[in-house]
C-alpha cells in the first residue's frame, strides 16, 4: 500500500497530526486551508507551506475542497464527533461525494491499517477530525497511529 498523498486543513488535532506524521516520514502532504492560513493556535502557511488557500476563509471551503481532491477520508476521533461541527460537516461531504470513509479511534492500528490496504495504490487521503481544543489528546493519539501505519 502506497499513498500518494496526505491532506488536511492543518487545523490542531488530527489534521495537524496528519502533517506532521507525512513531514516525519517524508511523504508528499499538502491539502487546502481557509484565506488567511489561520487555525486555533495562528497561522498555518509558515509551518505548512505546502498548504493552499482556498478563496474563502470560511473553513467550510477548505473542507469540502479537501474531501473533493481525496480518494478516500479517515477521521481520527476520540469519541463522538457530534460535538464538532467540521468534523461533521467533513463526514457529511464525504458521503455526497461517496469516498469510502473510515471514522475511528487512533487506537485502532490494524483496523486502520486494513482500511489504508484496500485503498487503490497511490490514492490521496484526507485526514480529518475534529480539533484539539474538542478532544485534548488527540493530536499526540493521530500522529503515533499515522506514524506507525504511513510509516
Amino acid at each position: 500500500m502506497t499513498i500518494g498523498r496526505v491532506v488536511s486543513g492543518g487545523q490542531t488535532g488530527a489534521d495537524r497530526a496528519a502533517l506532521d506524521a507525512a513531514v516525519t516520514l517524508g511523504l508528499p502532504h499538502g491539502g487546502w486551508c481557509p484565506a488567511g492560513g489561520e487555525a486555533e493556535d495562528g497561522g498555518l502557511l509558515e509551518r505548512y507551506p505546502s498548504l493552499q488557500e482556498t478563496p474563502s476563509a470560511d473553513p467550510a471551503q477548505r473542507t469540502a475542497w479537501n474531501v473533493r481532491d481525496a480518494g478516500a477520508v479517515l477521521v481520527l476521533t476520540l469519541g463522538p464527533v457530534d460535538g464538532s461541527p467540521g468534523t461533521s460537516y467533513t463526514l457529511s461531504e464525504a458521503r455526497r461525494l461517496r469516498r469510502p470513509c473510515l471514522v475511528t479511534h487512533p487506537s485502532e492500528v490494524e483496523q486502520v491499517r486494513a482500511w489504508l490496504t484496500g485503498l487503490p495504490e497511490g490514492c490521496v487521503v484526507d485526514v480529518a477530525g475534529p480539533r484539539e481544543s474538542e478532544q485534548p489528546g488527540l493530536y499526540d493519539a493521530a500522529y503515533a497511529l499515522l506514524v506507525a501505519v504511513l510509516g
